[in-house]
């Protein structure tokens, strides 16, 4: 059997088995050895090292460091994660849970993924679809009980998710999600860009071209040859400047904790685009006002969970699949994603 490795040196364990003739139904059976894996090929700890290594590396390049084929590496690969999981189950009764969908391939195919935003961890996924029904699986899986015992729900604004929710989740108090909401005012300011790079003359777009992420990434975040080109581009077009502002100040909305105050912060906000001319932020400000409902709810201090927990998790997503050049085995992904915020044993 397979054993760890000493100094590039293969290692392997020569030893006898002991088989013991069964009384009760006549059979013989082999004894059982709690240091050999369950595939009697390697031990337990050789596949222990092989799990943790494909953890931060892809299968092929785990299987070119342990002269390996690349089927018995994805093999026990498979076998560390279930047993990952089975030693930390993910809760069967969360307070609070975040919904999202995750890009799995090209084509609009999506996959749905709950996280348990106390624990922050994933604790649900499919990978069939992100419409009413796929959701309600979710809710299925878990149970009448423990669906009614949620409080918090953070989501998009996408109607199936909410639609499943209301339904089997029923004392859930419905929060959308910070990060959906600001790249909704990202497109805005987008789409202004381009609308005012198209309105000036030919001499004044050159302070607008090449200046898309400068303009969408956050002030703090810029560097000093960043924000002089700002400056330049705002002395050039008066819009452009006004629509930054309102970009840059809409993020206080999330730090109210009073919904009267959040309202009138959001009155104000929107009172500046009576004679703006800025289209984009108007309909972003109708949006907003539809869904206000689900956004002045995280005003509440017991509402005060993670929001970024989500955003994180699908980059991690995609860095896994990244790794892989992507993933086309389901429950593979599936595994992968579950697993991958449980600490090594």
């Amino acid at each position: 059997m397979r054993d760890l490795d000493s100094g590039g040196t293969r290692i392997y364990l020569e030893f006898e088995y002991r088989r013991v003739a069964c009384r009760v139904c006549g059979g013989v059976k082999q004894e059982a050895l709690p240091w050999l894996s369950p595939s009697k090929r390697n031990t337990r700890r050789f596949e222990k090292i092989i799990g943790r290594q494909c953890r931060e590396m892809s299968l092929r390049r785990v299987a070119e460091m342990n002269r390996l084929g690349w089927d018995q590496v994805r093999r026990i690969e498979l076998d560390y994660m279930r047993d990952l999981l089975s030693k930390h189950p993910p809760s069967r009764r969360p307070r609070a849970i975040g919904i999202d969908e995750v890009s799995i391939r090209k084509g609009h195919s999506y996959a749905i993924l709950v996280s348990d935003l106390d624990r922050r961890r994933p604790i649900w996924m499919r990978c069939e679809g992100r419409g009413e029904e796929e959701m309600d699986a979710f809710y299925q899986d878990l149970g009448p009980q423990a669906s009614q015992a949620i409080r918090l729900a953070v989501m998009d604004m996408w109607k199936p998710f909410r639609a499943s929710t209301t339904r089997h989740a029923p004392n859930a108090l419905v929060v959308y999600d910070k990060f959906h909401i600001l790249r909704h005012l990202a497109e805005a300011m987008d789409k202004v860009r381009r609308l005012e790079y198209h309105r000036v003359s030919r001499d004044d777009r050159r302070f607008i071209k090449g200046q898309r992420y400068t303009l969408l990434s956050n002030r703090a975040h810029l560097d000093l040859e960043a924000r002089r080109a700002l400056r330049l581009l705002f002395k050039a077009n008066r819009r452009l400047y006004k629509a930054y502002l309102l970009k840059e100040s809409f993020g206080q909305l999330w730090d109210y904790k009073n919904p009267a105050w959040a309202r009138k912060f959001f009155d104000h906000w929107k009172a500046h685009l009576r004679w703006s001319r800025l289209k984009p932020f108007q309909d972003f400000a109708k949006m907003i006002a539809r869904h206000w409902d689900g956004i002045v709810s995280y005003c509440h201090p017991d509402h005060k969970v993670s929001l970024g927990f989500m955003e994180g998790l699908n980059n991690k997503v995609r860095v896994i699949q990244r790794r892989a050049y992507g993933i086309r085995d389901h429950e593979y992904l599936r595994l992968k994603v579950l697993t991958s915020f449980i600490p090594d044993p």
